[in-house]
């Protein structure tokens, strides 16, 4: 009951009805049911909430879900919908080490003739050659793989 205290969950009528409506009908992610639930649960404006044990119970979620929700509703302001939703990502993710010239050089160098004492190119050995090219950046060979598959280049 300590974490209601320190960041009680105050909402308005409209807030409360909307909680409702996304609680009980159409299609939304469970994540945000269950987020749109604990805020309901959590709700002081309609009178003092169960403690913090019986929700969680009741909700079937931890005491560190209803103190997260909390703390969510008061970072966002009272923003009920910032609270249920995702948050957006603070890094960009990491791009990608094949780029379209990397592609081609790939799809080239498997396209030629193998090496010396080979009958033809595996992933592995494309691998292996890619090391030795300073432009191109060390793939795995399950990446080498993954960009040939995309481009319906067979290594026959």
């Amino acid at each position: 009951m300590g974490s209601q205290l320190k960041r009680p969950v105050m909402l308005s009528a409209r807030d409360r009805e909307e909680l409702i409506r996304l609680v009980s009908t159409g299609v939304h992610p469970a994540s945000a049911i269950r987020r749109a639930r604990v805020l309901l649960a959590l709700d002081t404006s309609v009178g003092e909430p169960d403690p913090k044990e019986v929700i969680a119970d009741r909700l079937e979620v931890s005491g560190e879900t209803l103190r997260l929700v909390a703390k969510r509703f008061a970072e966002t302001g009272g923003d009920v919908l910032a609270t249920i939703g995702r948050k957006k990502r603070d890094l960009p993710p990491v791009p990608s080490p094949v780029t379209g010239e990397v592609e081609a050089r790939l799809i080239a160098l498997a396209c030629s003739a193998p090496p010396a004492g080979y009958a033809r190119w595996s992933l592995r050995l494309l691998e292996k050659h890619v090391e030795l090219i300073e432009d191109i950046p060390n793939l795995d060979h399950s990446t080498i793989g993954r960009v040939l598959k995309k481009r319906n280049c067979v290594l026959i």
